[in-house]
């Protein structure tokens, strides 16, 4: 696909939209509070746990404390970190990539200790576990390939 005039004029208007709701004018470390500290243009100020955020997580101070806001003001870039985070799906809660996110909902949820939970658990040590995965029988296709090898 040829990049025309008129596809870079599209880009730029969406990205006039997306700066229209909010971006990033300022970033820093916190070492004090141990925050990402984000300050968009209407002024709010964000604090951010560098443990929720994909890639920032096992950082020393001194890598965190390195912040790029882009151009733009809708992305952050830790450069000694290689990690990335973009102001408007922050705002919405999003903290990383969807698989990212999927793998730290899926641990939230393994650790949960809900009373439904609990009766599962205990109803299934009272049968004596989990169930035991049953080995399925070899599909046709595999007997009409072992047979022609014969």
């Amino acid at each position: 696909m040829a990049i025309t005039d008129d596809v870079i004029q599209q880009a730029e208007a969406r990205m006039a939209a997306e700066r229209d709701h909010a971006h990033a004018v300022a970033a820093r470390y916190d070492r004090r509070t141990s925050r990402v500290i984000v300050r968009l243009h209407s002024g709010l100020e964000l604090a951010i746990p560098p443990r929720l955020v994909e890639g920032l997580a096992d950082a020393t101070p001194d890598a965190l404390a390195e912040i790029e806001v882009s151009p733009s003001g809708l992305g952050l870039h830790w450069p000694q970190l290689d990690a990335d985070l973009y102001v408007p799906a922050l705002l919405e809660g999003q903290f990383g990539s969807k698989q990212w996110m999927a793998r730290q909902l899926g641990a939230v949820g393994g650790r949960s200790r809900s009373p439904a939970k609990r009766n599962a658990a205990q109803a299934n040590g009272a049968k004596g576990g989990r169930p035991r995965k049953i080995m399925l029988p070899e599909t046709h296709a595999d007997y009409s390939e072992a047979s022609s090898l014969r």
